[in-house]
């Protein structure tokens, strides 16, 4: 982990009634994508807050992800789920600094489907090859509704092997 990389730790209070600081909230939500999607256990992925920068999701290769074993190289769909994973949780956390501070039961109310991928479309731009996948995210729209994410995945050494644009829930 590097010097500008905290790893999420913080647990958010514990009553769902309990008022929260958007930080709070935005530790709690990254928790629950890390502790609380079997699908993102299966995948292995690792969700490091980036101070100031939002968020990355590394990826560890693993031989059980494999696209294509003569190359092996990634396969699309882990590609476009971490890409879809990062948006997903980025619209969020965008989303939760306008609410200022709120209970876990509030959110829950007022943002019942949030990170939810209305669209998404998938760039390959080539194989994905690697020791590591990073995937990023960056906003570039959000109303009241929805949120439009640009994402990308490199790899370790910086190749960049696909991007991503998804449109998500956050009202």
């Amino acid at each position: 982990m590097t010097e500008n990389q905290k790893q999420t730790t913080v647990p958010a209070k514990n009553s769902a009634n309990d008022v929260q600081t958007n930080e709070q909230l935005s530790e709690f939500i990254t928790q629950l994508f890390i502790d609380k999607m079997p699908f993102n256990q299966l995948l292995g992925l690792q969700i490091n807050q980036l101070e100031d920068k939002g968020i990355e999701i590394r990826l560890p290769w693993q031989d059980k992800l494999m696209g294509n074993p003569f190359q092996k190289i990634l396969h699309g769909g882990v590609t476009a789920s971490i890409l879809d994973t990062v948006g997903g949780l980025s619209a969020v956390l965008y989303a939760i600094k306008s609410l200022g501070d709120i209970s876990l039961a509030d959110f829950q109310t007022r943002m019942p489907n949030a990170g939810t991928t209305i669209d998404m479309r998938v760039d390959y731009l080539r194989p994905g090859k690697g020791k590591e996948f990073i995937a990023t995210a960056e906003v570039i729209r959000k109303g009241k509704k929805v949120a439009v994410i640009r994402m990308e995945l490199h790899n370790e050494v910086g190749d960049h092997i696909a991007f991503g644009t998804g449109t998500y829930l956050v009202g």
